[in-house]
């Protein structure tokens, strides 16, 4: 028979039970006190509970009660001690390679010429990789006029999940599309992993940029090290820039804005980042090439020193008994 291994994740709350051997001394002494000094000779015996302010316990039903909640309360300390036994090694990967993930949320990533939007399409672009449970971790900043870090580099992909579904164009007030800002940021977070590291920064966006030498900030990206991906989003043809009203944004000559994908900038700046440019589709292929590209330099292996010990907590089975014990006391009591 294998052996349990049982024992407590947190022995230190069963100095509580202590509570209940003082719990009984202290009724045991105000039971019997009275019966010590000279008032009996006073007053009659069922008289001196009234007259001395103390309780007697002869009876079977006080009794009934003081052991009743004794056991509720040393279920409730076996509950926080955490029984435990059985358990499982599980062994760990040591992820040595980033991808950053840079996501525009400009105004022209609201434009509709990809099902849903061009938003919409990116979002479910990054849903892909993370869900593909490629040992990586993963950075996202979202940008427009400025950038935000929406989840600093981590192995935990749940807090990018949670969050990449309330991100919108609304999220900044002023509008516009600056890369460079983006692209600082994730240099910043970057630079704080391990040299030996891969290092990878995808860019998810339509290439709707305004600025000048952004080849020369994505050259210094190799520099340091980091390769850059773009992933293009949209169409050649484009579509008009919904406004905060939903209706089609006008220029100062009252024209309708429209945005197309700018699928030569886009190319550039990956050969300038020593990356590759990729346009989206529906198929996995897009996905399956960016992680390909970021685990090039294989740093992520699976590693026999590091053992995890994952118990079977237990702590369910003291509260499931201290509710049988309590329900009873919910009970309606009969009318009178």
């Amino acid at each position: 028979m294998a052996e349990l291994n049982f024992h407590f994740s947190q022995p230190m709350w069963l100095w509580a039970l202590l509570a209940i051997f003082l719990v009984a001394l202290w009724l045991w002494l105000t039971t019997v006190r009275t019966h010590r000094g000279p008032i009996e000779r006073y007053a009659d015996q069922h008289l001196l509970p009234y007259l001395t302010g103390t309780r007697t316990l002869g009876e079977g039903r006080n009794w009934k009660r003081f052991w009743r909640w004794s056991a509720v309360w040393a279920l409730a300390v076996l509950a926080m001690a955490g029984p435990r036994w059985d358990f499982t090694d599980m062994r760990l990967f040591r992820s040595g390679d980033s991808l950053v993930i840079l996501l525009d949320i400009s105004r022209s990533m609201q434009v509709d010429d990809v099902p849903s939007t061009r938003l919409g399409r990116a979002k479910q672009e990054i849903f892909d990789l993370i869900n593909s449970g490629t040992p990586l971790r993963y950075g996202l900043i979202a940008f427009a006029s400025t950038a935000h870090v929406v989840s600093p580099i981590t192995e935990d992909t749940q807090t990018i999940r949670n969050t990449l579904p309330s991100l919108n164009t609304e999220l900044v007030r002023l509008q516009g599309s600056r890369l460079v800002f983006a692209l600082q940021r994730a240099s910043e977070l970057l630079a704080a992993q391990p040299e030996d590291a891969g290092k990878t920064v995808l860019l998810i966006s339509d290439g709707d940029f305004d600025e000048l030498d952004l080849d020369t900030r994505a050259r210094e990206l190799t520099q340091a090290g980091t390769r850059l991906i773009v992933m293009g989003i949209g169409t050649e043809e484009g579509g008009p820039v919904p406004g905060p009203d939903a209706r089609p944004l006008v220029d100062r000559q009252r024209r309708t804005v429209q945005s197309r994908l700018n699928e030569e900038l886009l190319r550039r700046l990956a050969e300038a980042g020593n990356g590759e440019y990729i346009e989206s589709d529906f198929r996995t292929d897009d996905s399956d090439r960016i992680l390909e590209i970021a685990q090039e330099k294989g740093t992520a292996r699976e590693t026999e020193e590091a053992v995890t010990r994952v118990w079977n907590e237990r702590f369910y089975l003291p509260v499931l008994a201290l509710l049988g014990l309590l329900l009873p006391q919910f009970r309606r009591s009969p009318a009178k």
